[in-house]
């Protein structure tokens, strides 16, 4: 009988552990990373092929940055509206035609408002067509390595081939998040879109809980009768993000509701261990025909753990140095740091850079140290 009793309470003890890790209740598809390590704290069907309605914007903004960020537009260039943008159906900032309007003010459309005439307006300027821009966001597809999204226009609205996952999503994300400047717009509960004429169109973001959840500064709301309700978001507090995305929503409140359990969940349990800090000194190098001997390596960039809270962890560092010889410039590469972690798991693996320049010796710089030594000798 004490044994009847064991099992039952095995079974029910089970039972309550998945039910604890079942962070959603609503969506079809549904995932929980935290950015900095693409650590995966919870999922669900994340590969699912699925509408993505105007999350597909997440892909459009990120092009929009991208083309910033190179140099090749300015928020300040002025985009003619064209009568296909001005038509576009859906949620929309109400562009006329042959308007001429900032780019700006188009991007802050999208991210606040989801406007797919803004969106459109976008894609026209930087690749003179819908179609061509539809080529740049699949290419950036391949370039992240997504196997489960394929893009057909820029806006979301619902067609045929087109499609993503809740994990391609959440990584469309991480990559654009990598962009701070999307977060001056994301994380706007409202504003305006000034238009030429001096005119403006409230914005209201569709993303409530930009407003009414503590940390959260983006990203992107969904909506079709196919894809239903669906949500791309990020939050921050301290030091820590995260990204959740839910797919296939029966409605807005549920998809806020699944966003925030998950949230709740990184917040209240993970913690950032930050390891090694961008431009930290690592070590010296030897530098071969140098006017020094010897340089400084510094981090290429930080190295984070996910660990959970109460959690500590000891890290050992493996240093691989390259040969060196002059000339050096600032920011070459001369070595590379791996670090493990006390269970043996390599956390990281990082480039190590140059401090500073090292020119190389000159003849005359050659025979001044030679004489020095010379000199030296005897004294």
């Amino acid at each position: 009988m004490k044994k009847i009793f064991f099992i039952i309470f095995l079974i029910l003890f089970g039972m309550i552990r998945v039910k604890a890790l079942e962070l959603t209740s609503y969506s079809e598809s549904a995932i929980l990373i935290e950015p900095t390590t693409n650590t995966i704290l919870y999922e669900l069907n994340k590969d699912e092929r699925k509408a993505p309605a105007s999350m597909t914007k997440l892909m459009t903004m990120l092009i929009i940055v991208e083309e910033i960020d190179k140099g090749n537009i300015k928020l300040n260039d002025m985009v003619t509206i064209s009568q296909n943008a001005a038509d576009m159906g859906g949620s929309q900032v109400f562009l006329e035609a042959n308007m001429e309007i900032e780019v700006e003010q188009l991007l802050k459309g999208i991210a606040i408002a989801s406007g797919n005439d803004a969106a459109v307006a976008m894609a026209e300027y930087i690749a003179g067509s819908t179609d061509e821009f539809v080529e740049m966001m699949n290419q950036k597809v391949k370039e992240l390595g997504l196997v489960n999204t394929h893009f057909a226009n820029v806006h979301g609205l619902d067609t045929d081939d087109h499609y993503s996952t809740a994990y391609d999503m959440a990584q469309i994300a991480r990559e654009l998040l990598k962009h701070e400047l999307i977060l001056d717009y994301t994380s706007l509960y409202e504003d305006y879109l000034i238009k030429p004429d001096g005119s403006k169109t409230w914005l209201v973001n569709t993303n409530k809980l930009v407003r009414f959840y503590d940390g959260v500064d983006g990203l992107k709301t969904g909506y079709t009768e196919n894809a239903k309700y669906c949500l791309t978001a990020t939050a921050k507090r301290e030091k820590i993000r995260f990204i959740t995305v839910t797919m296939g929503v029966d409605s807005s409140e549920h998809r806020s509701n699944d966003t925030t359990s998950m949230l709740n969940y990184g917040f209240a349990n993970y913690k950032i261990n930050n390891v090694v800090k961008k431009g930290q000194v690592i070590g010296e190098i030897e530098i071969k025909g140098g006017k020094k001997n010897i340089g400084e390596m510094v981090a290429k960039e930080e190295i984070n753990d996910l660990i959970k809270k109460g959690d500590k962890k000891d890290y050992s560092y493996n240093i691989k140095r390259k040969n060196i010889k002059a000339p050096i410039l600032k920011g070459d590469v001369v070595g590379t740091l791996e670090v493990i972690d006390n269970n043996g798991k390599k956390v990281k693996t990082i480039d190590l850079v140059s401090k500073e320049s090292v020119n190389k010796h000159s003849f005359f710089s050659l025979f001044g140290k030679l004489f020095k030594q010379i000199v030296g000798g005897f004294i």
